[in-house]
């Protein structure tokens, strides 16, 4: 199972920041952590940032069961 962390109000909705979930894509994932309807709309918007291993990757990347996969919203600043 992937090792997968939820950044800033992703976490916040989630009710939680890592966890282990199997999936063999960074997409599978994303299916996975949609299914709760809390995070669904949050994963379909433009600008969600996906890591794995400390790369910036797009949702064809396949994922291992050692991966780590981190996802987080866009930030804005000023």
């Amino acid at each position: 199972m992937a090792r997968v962390l939820l950044f800033g109000s992703l976490a916040d909705v989630a009710g939680w920041r890592e966890r282990e979930i199997d999936g063999d894509s960074v997409e599978a994932l994303r299916a996975t952590l949609a299914e709760d309807e809390r995070l669904a709309d949050r994963l379909a918007r433009p600008g969600l940032m996906t890591v794995v291993n400390q790369v910036v990757v797009r949702g064809d990347h396949p994922v291992g069961p050692d991966d780590e996969v981190a996802f987080a919203p866009p930030v804005s600043g000023g």
